[in-house]
């Protein structure tokens, strides 16, 4: 049985104490824990820390240990997603060097995920992003190797609002572009966290994927999103893309989820699935999201199920 867990971004203004109280209460089994640096957030879900990475120590992961046990809640990953790629240098030094502190520091806790974007330049194309993705990439999959920590690149395409346009801030965002990844840094730590949602609403099949890269799943995220046709044919795909979709919480969109937990099952993966709420509708209050956390739990168990 998989175990079902949550993204804490949607809880920025709670501790780790409290999103551990939140995860036991509603019964899941898992989070998957931000670990932005302290500061100003940069975009919606960004900036959020429930481990600070910099200020972790032997003392500090021995309580962080006992108090995910006492509540009998695993940590499924470790998140933090900049563009590691930007043009900006200034901006790249710093997301790299972070983004090496939270391997270090999943392997500290013990943890041995970590899960991010692997970044782009949006105004260059795939191929002239390609160079120094693999410049960057490289070391820190070594990095990962090194510590036995394996990453995550989510398939999010990050192109939502006019700054991240045309190609948005990560390369990740296709099966030919994973086949060109992983061939170029064939390593078992270097993976994929999968988001169906992100296929959905490019027009691409989410289910068939899963199959050629089972052994490159390595986290699964739990987010559906509702296609407007009519707009999409008003404004055209050219569009940014918030213009003809909205995600929604997992059973308010498109994503057949019946299939979609079978086909993990046939192809034999048995990690996280991690809700990921950016449903605006549930965004208002405390309140509402952790309403949408108890929905979206229970209609994934609903279906995970078959019933």
């Amino acid at each position: 049985m998989n175990m079902l867990g949550f993204v804490s971004a949607i809880l920025p203004d709670q501790s780790l104490e409290q999103v551990i109280e939140i995860a036991r209460d509603l019964e899941y089994d898992c989070v998957e824990l931000m670990c932005w640096p302290h500061g100003k957030a940069e975009r919606r879900y960004a900036g959020v820390t429930h481990i600070d990475v910099d200020a972790l120590a032997e003392d500090s992961v021995a309580h962080i240990h006992e108090q995910f046990a006492q509540a009998d809640i695993q940590i499924s990953s470790l998140g933090y997603y900049p563009n590691l790629l930007t043009p900006n240098q200034d901006d790249a030094r710093r997301y790299f060097a972070h983004l090496q502190s939270v391997i270090r520091a999943a392997a500290l806790l013990g943890v041995g995920q970590v899960n991010t974007f692997a970044g782009r330049d949006p105004s260059r194309s795939i191929d002239a992003n390609w160079p120094k993705f693999l410049q960057v990439w490289r070391p820190l999959v070594e990095l990962a190797e090194q510590n036995d920590v394996r990453i995550g690149v989510e398939n999010c395409p990050m192109l939502f609002t006019q700054d991240e346009w045309p190609g948005g801030t990560n390369l990740a965002v296709s099966p030919a572009v994973w086949r060109r990844m992983f061939h170029d840094i064939p390593s078992d730590h270097f993976g994929l966290n999968y988001d169906p949602s992100h296929l959905v609403w490019q027009h691409m099949d989410y289910i068939s994927p899963l199959s050629e890269f089972a052994d490159r799943i390595f986290h699964v995220h739990a987010k559906d999103v509702k296609m407007d046709l009519d707009s999409l044919n008003d404004v055209g795909i050219l569009a940014t893309p918030l213009e003809f979709h909205t995600p929604r919480l997992p059973g308010r969109g498109q994503i057949d989820w019946r299939k979609f937990f079978s086909e993990l099952a046939a192809i034999g993966y048995h990690g996280p699935i991690c809700v990921e709420v950016e449903d605006r509708e549930y965004e208002e209050t405390f309140e509402t999201r952790i309403d949408a956390l108890r929905k979206a739990r229970k209609f994934l168990l609903s279906s995970l199920s078959g019933d």
